[in-house]
């Protein structure tokens, strides 16, 4: 992978993350949706900035996903995304204090691991 093909996979992970976390603090400014609110809350989405914004952010981690595609096999690019897990997961623990266990912590160093493997060839 050229130092061009690791950026656009770079850009592509972390604005993807970025929509992550966008997209969970927008949902938690939404609250808990139930039968009697579930319109209000569809129609709340494109007024609420973090949403927008968690979408946007997807949007510029997809169109770098497909420029990547565009240089790098599907074998290599794919599991490469993967890393979007990993940083939800932490971005999850960090900023919403959510817990990681045990089994949380081995499944990340299994995709990590994964990632490695798969991308050196």
């Amino acid at each position: 992978m050229t130092l061009l093909e690791f950026g656009l996979l770079l850009i592509s992970v972390l604005a993807s993350s970025l929509g992550q976390f966008f997209l969970k603090l927008g949902a938690l400014q939404l609250g808990k949706v139930t039968g009697a609110n579930a319109i209000d809350h569809v129609l709340s989405i494109v007024t609420t900035p973090a949403l927008l914004a968690g979408l946007a952010a997807y949007g510029l981690g997809a169109v770098s996903y497909i420029l990547l595609l565009t240089r790098v096999k599907l074998s290599i690019a794919a599991p490469s995304a993967a890393l979007i897990y990993v940083a939800s997961v932490l971005i999850g623990v960090i900023v919403f204090k959510e817990n990681l266990s045990l089994g949380r912590l081995v499944g990340l160093g299994l995709i990590m691991g994964g990632v490695v493997l798969i991308t050196t060839r």
